[in-house]
């Protein structure tokens, strides 16, 4: 597992290699990727938007923007958790992936930015 702490706000996140199967006649490589997100300030927050920047191994790169996770734009209140799964598709074996959060502190109505770290999707036999 990997983390990173922004602004009081503990992103964690796991990966893991679901398969491969073909669309369009080319190999895809499927993973999941499951974020936590905890509330160590003292103030309650909401998580509004999502940005990542995913890369893989052939230096093809995708950017993903939207409104909230899965759906959701989370409140969490100090000392809570949320946590979601999610995935992404690569056309090669490996690559990564990091971005940010677009949060609103409750306490003061300031938007911040949360950094979720850089980390690996890789499929166990594409390993050395």
């Amino acid at each position: 597992m990997i983390y990173q702490v922004t602004s009081g706000i503990k992103i964690s996140v796991e990966t893991n290699f679901e398969g491969t199967f073909y669309k369009n006649y080319k190999i895809n490589y499927a993973f999941e990727y499951k974020v936590t997100i905890e509330n160590l300030s003292e103030d309650v927050v909401q998580l509004n938007s999502r940005y990542w920047k995913i890369k893989d191994a052939l230096n093809n790169i995708e950017t993903v923007r939207g409104e909230g996770v899965i759906g959701q734009k989370p409140i969490l209140q100090p000392g809570e958790t949320h946590t979601y799964s999610s995935g992404c598709l690569l056309t090669s074996p490996f690559g990564s992936m990091r971005g940010y959060y677009d949060m609103v502190n409750f306490s003061n109505s300031k938007k911040f930015k949360v950094f979720i770290p850089s980390f690996k999707l890789s499929s166990p036999f594409s390993l050395n």
